[in-house]
């Protein structure tokens, strides 16, 4: 009789036990799931030899919300090597050969998960760096929107404009910005202007 009594209490506590377990189950599922914030589907890449470019790449990052990646030389670039005046120096004789490809230093990002792809530069001979064409040739920009943006002390954007699409006609390059002087509301209506 004792037996059976403690059988039957082992028996009831099993019970209550997975009653109770059931029910903390059932509370978890009750509660709505957490969504993920979704990354963004924009990512600025820029290069900047004096900080001007980087500014103007943050301005857009912060307007679209887009991740930042900074395309940096392998070897970076002197004072003496921007000297535009030299013809001999680094800068110069890269933008005086078609062909030149200065190497990117660093890992290259991955644009899969990117729809948008916003590329900076300053203003170099009228055109981009060759950098630019360093990175482009060596990313995948299949089936990416490509808006570029540019500096300048005053040159505009539409040489580097022509040659792009002259070189890459199988790319998807939207109309530029040249961003010295633009104002927040003019970017802002830039930027909406490409949904």
């Amino acid at each position: 009789m004792r037996l059976n009594m403690k059988i039957k209490s082992i028996l009831m506590a099993s019970l209550m036990a997975a009653v109770g377990l059931s029910a903390c189950g059932s509370n978890n599922k009750e509660k709505p799931a957490t969504e993920e914030p979704q990354p963004t589907k924009t990512i600025v890449c820029y290069f900047s030899a004096t900080g001007t470019t980087a500014d103007a790449a943050k301005r857009i990052a912060e307007q679209t919300g887009a991740t930042l990646y900074e395309i940096t030389p392998e070897v970076a670039y002197t004072d003496e090597d921007l000297d535009w005046t030299n013809d001999q120096s680094r800068s110069s004789l890269e933008m005086k050969d078609p062909e030149a490809r200065t190497a990117i230093g660093g890992e290259l990002p991955d644009l899969t998960q990117y729809e948008t792809v916003f590329i900076g530069y300053p203003n170099w001979w009228n055109t981009h760096p060759t950098i630019i064409n360093t990175f482009i040739e060596s990313t995948n920009l299949d089936g990416k929107t490509i808006v570029p943006f540019m500096t300048s002390g005053g040159s505009s954007i539409d040489n580097s404009m022509k040659q792009l699409r002259e070189t890459y006609p199988s790319l998807n390059i939207h109309d530029g910005i040249l961003m010295n002087h633009v104002s927040d509301s003019e970017l802002e209506t830039f930027l909406t202007s490409l949904d």
